[in-house]
C-alpha cells in the first residue's frame, strides 16, 4: 500500500498533514459550534504530523525517492494543471455567485489529480486517498443540504479527515 521509495513516505506525511490542516481550517468558516473543537484538534494534529513528517524526511534525505529528472518534470506538469483547473473553476464559480461550491470544486480537482500522482510515484496509498477525496467532494453538497450544514464544513471535515488519516498512516510507517 506504500511505496518502495523510503524518503517519499515521510514526505507524504508532511504534505498530507499540511493540506489536511488547510482543509480543517476551511471547514471552520462557519461550522456548527460543536464541531469547532474537533476541527481545531484536526488542524493541530495535522500540523504536528506535518512537522514530524518533515523532520523524518530531512533525516532520510539520502534515502530512495521516486523523484528523478523525468518524474519531477511530469509531477510539476500534473500539479501545474491541478492549480490551473482549481483556480479557473474557483473564479468561474465565484463570478457566477456560487462561492459555496469553490471548496468542493477544489477538492474534486485535488482528488482527481492524485491518480496520476499515485501512478507516477508508484504509491498505491495515494490512489486510495484520491478516490476518497473525490468521493468526499461528490457527496459534500448533497450531505450538507440534506442536513442544513455549510458545504465548506462538510467538505473540509471529510477531506481533512482523509488527508490526516493518510498522513498518520505514512508517519507511522516512516517511524
Amino acid at each position: 500500500m506504500l511505496t518502495e521509495a523510503v524518503r517519499d513516505v515521510p514526505a507524504t506525511a508532511a504534505i498530507f498533514g499540511f493540506f489536511a490542516s488547510m482543509w480543517f481550517g476551511w471547514a471552520q468558516e462557519s461550522p456548527p459550534a460543536k464541531w469547532r473543537p474537533w476541527l481545531l484538534l484536526g488542524s493541530v494534529t495535522s500540523l504536528l504530523t506535518m512537522t514530524a513528517g518533515a523532520l523524518l524526511t530531512w533525516r532520510n534525505w539520502d534515502a530512495t525517492t521516486a523523484f528523478d529528472e523525468d518524474t519531477s518534470k511530469t509531477f510539476g506538469i500534473v500539479v501545474g494543471l491541478e492549480v490551473l483547473l482549481a483556480g479557473a473553476g474557483a473564479v468561474v464559480l465565484s463570478l457566477r455567485g456560487r462561492r459555496e461550491l469553490v471548496p468542493v470544486w477544489i477538492a474534486l480537482v485535488v482528488g482527481l489529480h492524485l491518480f496520476p500522482v499515485a501512478a507516477l510515484l508508484a504509491f498505491p496509498l495515494i490512489h486510495l486517498v484520491g478516490a476518497l477525496v473525490t468521493i468526499a467532494a461528490l457527496v459534500a453538497v448533497p450531505v450538507a443540504r440534506s442536513r442544513a450544514l455549510p458545504v465548506s464544513a462538510v467538505n473540509g471535515l471529510a477531506v481533512g479527515g482523509v488527508l490526516l488519516t493518510a498522513a498518520l498512516v505514512c508517519l507511522l510507517a516512516a517511524l
